[in-house]
């Protein structure tokens, strides 16, 4: 990995037309997308992310220091990033609470060096996320290679979330259709546990506070609608975002671009 230019490491670049549509990918225990991005602003994730430049290196910056340049990384939760990839593909693999933490995605990259609370790779797995990329029918087995993705990532490295946790997060699981999504309150009973209590162990345990959780899971909501077939305005409405406009301005938030520059024109 090397350092690179201070402000942005390619020139700002129109999206490659030759690469296929953009793909989406949400059940229970994966969030995953897949396309050409250029540049993606100063965010933080509500759940740990595995990167991984789908034809070559993309750009890093981690909390505001250096540009570096990378094939792979794992950011956890909660960590500000910056990406620049001056329109080549990017996947983006993100594992949901119940299915792990930060921990288990680290096998994933390889020749790597921590940086600011991430690992950042010259190498790692990138072949089965191409594969997915590539193949016209990805939308159809695209959980079932998350999975099998996931499990050879864990079975080398996994944290034990605390059991009180963890029946809070079953129980968010559960009640994930639901809106408005579960209170602080409601998920400490669950776990046993004061309120302020369950909020000090979910952030130790996480990563992020629980609120910033619980926007994640509303943002995953609206995307998954997005990627059914619903219109931005339905997805938001659906989601609990109060429009259009409030829906945009989150997403923006949370993955630095306008949603128009991967929400639109994804494959089904």
């Amino acid at each position: 990995m090397n350092a690179a230019m201070p402000d942005r490491l390619y020139e700002r670049a129109g999206l490659a037309s030759d690469h296929p549509a953009p793909l989406w990918h949400l059940d229970s225990a994966h969030t995953f997308f897949a396309g050409p991005l250029d540049y993606n602003a100063a965010h933080r994730h509500g759940a740990p992310v595995y990167l991984a430049g789908l034809y070559g290196r993309f750009g890093l910056r981690i909390a505001g220091g250096s540009w570096l340049t990378c094939r792979t990384a794992m950011i956890p939760a909660g960590v500000v990033h910056e990406l620049d990839l001056g329109g080549n593909p990017l996947a983006v693999f993100y594992v949901e609470a119940s299915a792990g933490d930060a921990a288990g995605l680290a096998p994933l990259v390889a020749d790597a060096e921590e940086v600011g609370g991430a690992l950042v790779g010259a190498s790692g797995e990138v072949a089965a996320l191409r594969a997915l990329f590539e193949s016209s029918t990805g939308a159809a087995w695209a959980g079932e290679a998350l999975a099998d993705l996931l499990r050879f990532a864990t079975a080398r490295a996994r944290r034990p979330i605390d059991p009180r946790l963890a029946r809070a997060l079953d129980l968010m699981d559960t009640r994930d259709a639901d809106f408005p999504p579960l209170a602080a309150s409601r998920c400490a009973s669950a776990a046993g546990l004061s309120a302020s209590r369950f909020q000090h162990l979910f952030t130790a345990q996480m990563g992020i506070p629980f609120r910033r959780y619980r926007g994640w899971v509303r943002m995953r909501r609206a995307i998954r609608a997005v990627v059914e077939g619903a219109n931005f305005t339905t997805a938001a409405h659906d989601a609990g975002f109060a429009d259009q406009a409030h829906f945009a301005h989150a997403f923006r938030q949370t993955f630095g671009a306008p949603a128009s520059k991967s929400l639109t024109g994804i494959r089904r």
